[in-house]
């Protein structure tokens, strides 16, 4: 199995307890156990984290340099504000997945640009829990293309 890093950004910790038009009801714990079943059928060792806190954050990614595979990542807001983390991503030098249970192009003018998006090799958007799955599939994919 693969290591791979899946990381959560602020407040997605209270999924289950938020907007459930934009975030549905699943919750954090859910969608991660999900997710590490979908990972383990793609061949991956999903090893979720989850911070309120960007420095953390960029800690794990840091951190997960020396481990991962790849990441897929939901930064949460911060996916629109932190060039910090764009930063720790392209720095991580293996691909990564950007995902968003919501479609953020129709929600608020400022979530429409992604200041990660130029740092990762896809993104997922729109979907739901299901995204998580299409964000694992697209980084086997990649992974499957890179040359070895």
């Amino acid at each position: 199995m693969r290591p791979v890093l899946l990381l959560h950004g602020p407040n997605l910790n209270f999924l289950g307890r938020r907007d459930a038009r934009h975030y549905g009801t699943i919750t954090l714990t859910e969608l991660e156990s999900k997710a590490r079943a979908w990972g383990r059928e793609l061949g991956f060792d999903v090893q979720a984290f989850q911070s309120n806190h960007e420095g953390q954050l960029i800690d794990k990614v840091q951190e997960a340099a020396g481990w991962a595979a790849g990441a897929v990542v939901n930064a949460g807001a911060l996916s629109h504000t932190s060039y910090a983390l764009h930063d720790a991503l392209l720095d991580f030098d293996k691909p990564v997945v950007e995902v968003h249970l919501s479609n953020v192009n129709e929600r608020e003018p400022w979530r429409k640009i992604s200041v990660l998006r130029p740092a990762c090799a896809a993104a997922v958007e729109g979907r739901g829990a299901d995204g998580y799955r299409n964000a694992l599939q697209a980084l086997a994919r990649i992974l499957a293309a890179a040359p070895e």
